[in-house]
């Protein structure tokens, strides 16, 4: 039963080398949902990330002959981290396996706490039975992330450090979900002192082992899983774990990496940290539970499990961003393929703020623009404007949840211009970043020349970017200037950049 966790909770042996992380109020989230949010701050702890507690309270019990032969462990990342500092503090040897998959920040991490690194597999789970090979031969001590009466129980002093830090019990408590270690403690927990509370596991869409098992009522394996979230990328959730939660938690929400991508950046807002994917994953939950139960006035935690990701992944993540939080539409839109009919196209648009806008002449009759514009959250607002551009004779498409459209799609509208195009002059533009100025600067333009290709971007920059392509002979060149000149936005022709010419330009002047 979890109640027999509660003794194991309470002696068990984490603050030789882990901290009790504190609860802070997101006061920002707090405000949109009209709930008071918490967040667990679990990435301020050493090895920033709770996977420190369940490592080292399973190795301080460990027999005087089981550390003189050393520990293995099979990890992504943060327990991989946990049991490398455990075995410093207890100088044991230790030997991680870890997948290639796993972000290098983790690895490296690893590295410089004295454990000896084994990558191998592209999955925890294929880590784990390489873990279990070497085990075989060495003789050493396998400590398992999550499937471990005393790793669940050094997890559940999360849980015990929240019912003494919050003054009242939550209405719900969210917790992200990989093997399910840590969702088990704290639940054990939190449910015996506080069982009116609701205890909600979170686990990422492509990674939803729990929900499998929950639906089918007995653990199964996932034939594929998802690597964003890598803290939460498991096959299977753990039996010990399992056992636990089907009796103490009250539901599984999943989550979109959109999602996860938006949580990431709700927390730095509240928090100034950047989170992990697996460690924003608790409040993506929570944000998607409050909207879909329509909760107010409520206390609602959150678990930020964990602070390790590598900082190239940030740009990806914060591209996604927008989207997940539904305040960004990524839309196609077929237009006349004639002089003006961008500037009309804009005119409808209004003073929307457009964070993309890429084309590419493909024919004379009609050219497709794929457009990001934002968007109230909730749909309405993308509604009313999908209905508005029907109504004026646009044919326009939603593409926000197609994958291939947000990840390539967006990044390849273009290639050479047809022959039939004629000659093409090329220019990069910049301008101050405010509604009604993409609209002035086509306004400046006019219709005296066709426009044939057009890529913006809002990066979030004082200044945007544009890369334009007016379909006009080279004795054009001088009227030209002349006009973007009056426009007075800075500007420089590009029609010879090396890159043009590759990707771009017609092929008879590229060749």
């Amino acid at each position: 039963m979890p109640q027999s966790y509660i003794k194991r909770i309470l002696d068990a042996r984490v603050y030789d080398v882990a901290r009790e992380t504190p609860i802070q109020e997101a006061s920002l989230m707090s405000g949109r949902l009209d709930n008071t949010v918490w967040l667990k701050r679990e990435d301020l702890q050493p090895v920033f990330s709770f996977k420190l507690r369940g490592a080292y309270c399973k190795m301080s019990r460990l027999s005087e002959e089981q550390r003189d032969r050393g520990v293995i462990a099979a990890s992504a990342g943060n327990h991989a981290q946990g049991v490398a500092m455990a075995a410093r503090k207890l100088r044991m040897k230790a030997t991680i396996v870890m997948p290639r998959t796993t972000p290098l920040i983790k690895v490296e991490a690893v590295r410089n706490l004295g454990a000896r690194v084994v990558m191998h597999g592209d999955s925890y789970d294929e880590a784990a039975l390489h873990a279990q090979e070497l085990l075989q031969a060495r003789g050493m001590t396998y400590v398992h992330p999550f499937d471990d009466p005393d790793v669940i129980a050094g997890q559940g002093t999360v849980g015990m450090e929240i019912v003494r830090q919050c003054q009242r019990p939550l209405d719900a408590l969210f917790v992200p979900v990989g093997g399910g270690g840590l969702l088990a403690g704290v639940s054990a927990y939190v449910k015996y002192v506080w069982p009116q509370t609701r205890i909600i596991g979170v686990e990422p869409e492509d990674a939803a082992c729990l929900q499998l098992a929950l639906a089918r009522g007995r653990r199964d394996t996932l034939s594929e899983v998802g690597l964003f979230a890598d803290g939460c990328a498991v096959a299977q959730v753990g039996k010990e774990p399992f056992r636990v939660i089907r009796k103490t938690v009250s539901e599984v929400i999943t989550i979109s990496t959109d999602e996860m991508c938006a949580a990431i950046k709700d927390i730095f807002e509240d928090t100034r940290s950047i989170a992990e994917p697996a460690g924003a994953l608790a409040l993506a939950g929570l944000k998607k539970y409050a909207h879909r139960t329509g909760a107010r006035g409520q206390d609602l935690l959150a678990i930020v499990s964990g602070a390790n990701t590598n900082f190239d992944r940030l740009r990806y993540i914060s591209e996604r961003t927008e989207i997940g939080e539904h305040r960004e539409a990524v839309i196609s839109i077929t237009v006349p393929e004639r002089p003006g009919s961008f500037r009309q196209f804009l005119s409808v648009l209004g003073r929307r703020n457009i964070t993309e806008f890429n084309y590419r002449y493909a024919d004379a009759n009609t050219a497709r623009v794929f457009v990001g514009l934002s968007v109230t959250p909730g749909g309405e607002d993308l509604a009313a404007l999908l209905a508005d551009l029907q109504k004026h004779g646009y044919t326009a498409e939603d593409l926000s949840d197609n994958e291939v459209a947000k990840l390539h799609i967006r990044y390849m509208v273009g290639g050479h211009a047809p022959a039939e195009l004629g000659p093409e002059l090329a220019y990069r533009v910049e301008f101050p970043e405010r509604p009604g100025a993409l609209l002035k600067f086509l306004s400046g333009l006019g219709q005296r020349w066709n426009i044939s290709m057009f890529h913006y971007r809002n990066h979030g920059a004082a200044y945007g970017r544009i890369f334009i392509g007016i379909q006009a002979p080279p004795s054009e060149r001088r009227k030209i200037a002349q006009v973007l000149d009056t426009i007075a936005f800075p500007y420089s022709e590009e029609t010879g950049n090396r890159a043009y010419q590759l990707y771009l330009a017609g092929l008879s002047e590229s060749a």
